[in-house]
């Protein structure tokens, strides 16, 4: 089993994958920036649109989800952007342990790929050959000190992606299942275009092992100004949700 140490406190498990450093990483995700609650149980946000848990430091250890990977639909010679994933913290703290996938525009061409970040360092695609229409399950686990971030693409067979990584100012405050418009900036802001992806549906969306209904999370709906990005629609019931592109 090859082990590749990427920098202090970081160690790959598994088949190697490759550091989105500048300027390779003009598309970044990161902490949620600014929320604006609207109802008690509903906030809006620039770049998430899902459902996201905040509580004390240390209060979530885990969290997992599955999603078919969403066709996008590019314009001619367009680029656009969509990551969706699962992760902890970010919510109300200042780092993130992600894991998820991608489905972009790049000049009118889609693009998909599996990554996975630790806010605030840099994006890490990883070797999966991910395509719309496959069944990724992924997920984030907090134990003894150390992230365990895990994506399948049963595409790929039943062997997952795993990274076993550490964070010391990692707060575990807070847990999530989103769809992002990535920033250009590894940051919250600078929000980049939403890719069309039509819809994508969640399941077996769960935190600390118990669904995340169950723990009375937010809705988090992606709204710039006054336009409405995507939002999640109908109940989340058992774990399931799903959140729909809206321009």
């Amino acid at each position: 089993m090859r082990r590749v140490r990427l920098g202090a406190g970081l160690v790959m498990i598994g088949v190697p994958a490759l550091i989105l450093g500048p300027p390779a990483a003009a598309v970044a995700r990161g902490t949620v920036g600014a929320v604006q609650r609207v109802s008690a149980a509903t906030v809006t946000t620039p770049i998430w649109a899902g459902y996201a848990l905040a509580g004390a430091k240390g209060a979530f250890s885990s969290v997992s989800a599955a999603w078919m990977q969403p066709a996008v639909s590019c314009a001619p010679s367009q680029t656009a952007y969509s990551s969706y994933w699962v992760g902890l913290d970010g919510y109300n703290s200042h780092t993130v342990e992600q894991v998820g996938t991608e489905a972009d525009c790049v000049r009118g061409t889609p693009s998909y790929y599996a990554w996975y970040e630790l806010y605030p360092k840099f994006p890490v695609r990883v070797p999966l050959q991910v395509a719309s229409g496959d069944h990724i399950a992924a997920s984030v686990a907090y134990l003894n000190g150390s992230f365990t971030l895990e994506l399948t693409d049963a595409a790929d067979g039943a062997t997952p992606f795993t990274v076993t990584a550490r964070s010391p100012s990692a707060r575990r405050s807070s847990a999530e299942v989103i769809v992002e418009a990535p920033s250009s900036n590894h940051g919250p802001f600078g929000g980049l275009p939403l890719a069309d992806f039509g819809q994508v549906s969640f399941t077996g969306a769960s935190a600390n092992g118990s669904p995340l209904e169950s723990l009375s999370p937010d809705e988090v709906i992606m709204q710039r100004g006054s336009t409405t990005l995507a939002s999640p629609e109908g109940s989340l019931s058992g774990g399931s949700f799903t959140v729909f592109w809206e321009s």
